[in-house]
């Protein structure tokens, strides 16, 4: 299972060079379900990383001159205030164990990996069914106070689960920001390496760290994302943006299912 696992981490970079996103989908999920890693701790474990590999992509988009500035403060700012929030008084408020009637217990883990899991089919959704019109590069941005809120909104959500978060980023930027496609994923990789670390930084003074389990996973994770870099190049953002909600509709359901059906929810 462990090799599983590497070979995934590989795919983790492949999908956050590709699509600006889908590393924190596929991170949490390696980490649990391939290497046997808490889910709490697999939350803590995937900022770490998304946020450090998630760094060869941004120097490869900042080269490319892709990244929105203002979107980085607009978005960006209000986005890693609401991680802070979440890691910090959210995550520790949830009860170790959740009984709903007398035959549904959620457990701290259960519910994370299931809010994970609405999370993802909530986005994969808008994705996927969205009007796929054709990209205007000439528009010009909207920077309204709606993108701050929303920032703010997708910070604590992601936080609760350790997610990157590009996958409610990118949609966001897209239909908020008016941002093409291929600049959304540039600005969206850069907020998640900074919020991931941030995120992960907090995480620190509770948690022990198996530095040398991560430090494998980061390099290929590397590895992958400089792959994926070459390969966003060569595709269209639309066909992107629909591959990439089938993608995450494929995950969420996965997870759905473990949860509800292996996992003894049902008593």
């Amino acid at each position: 299972m462990h090799l599983f696992g590497y070979l995934a981490s590989i795919l983790i970079g492949i999908s956050l060079g590709l699509i600006g996103s889908g590393g924190s989908i596929l991170t949490v999920p390696v980490l649990v379900y391939l290497f046997q890693v808490e889910p709490l701790l697999a939350t803590t474990y995937s900022l770490c990383i998304v946020g450090l590999s998630s760094i060869a992509g941004v120097i490869s988009r900042l080269k490319q001159k892709l990244v929105d500035f203002k979107v980085l403060l607009m978005f960006g700012l209000p986005s890693i205030l609401g991680v802070f929030i979440a890691r910090k008084f959210l995550l520790p408020a949830i009860p170790s164990v959740m009984h709903f009637g007398h035959s549904v217990q959620v457990t701290k883990s259960n519910f994370i990996m299931l809010f994970f899991a609405l999370l993802m089919l909530a986005s994969a959704l808008s994705m996927i069914i969205g009007k796929n019109k054709q990209e205007q590069i000439a528009v010009i941005p909207i920077y309204g106070f709606s993108l701050m809120i929303v920032g703010l909104a997708e910070g604590l959500l992601t936080g609760i689960v350790g997610a990157g978060g590009g996958f409610l980023i990118i949609p966001a930027l897209v239909i908020l920001a008016k941002l093409p496609m291929k600049k959304a994923i540039a600005s969206s990789l850069v907020i998640i390496s900074i919020k991931s670390l941030v995120g992960f930084a907090g995480d620190l003074f509770h948690t022990t760290v198996d530095w040398t389990f991560l430090y494998k996973i980061i390099i290929l994770a590397t590895l992958g994302i400089i792959t994926g870099n070459f390969l966003n190049k060569k595709m269209d953002g639309a066909k992107l943006k629909k591959g990439f909600g089938l993608f995450v509709l494929g995950m969420s359901l996965f997870i759905l299912i473990e949860q509800f059906f292996f996992s003894n929810l049902i008593k």
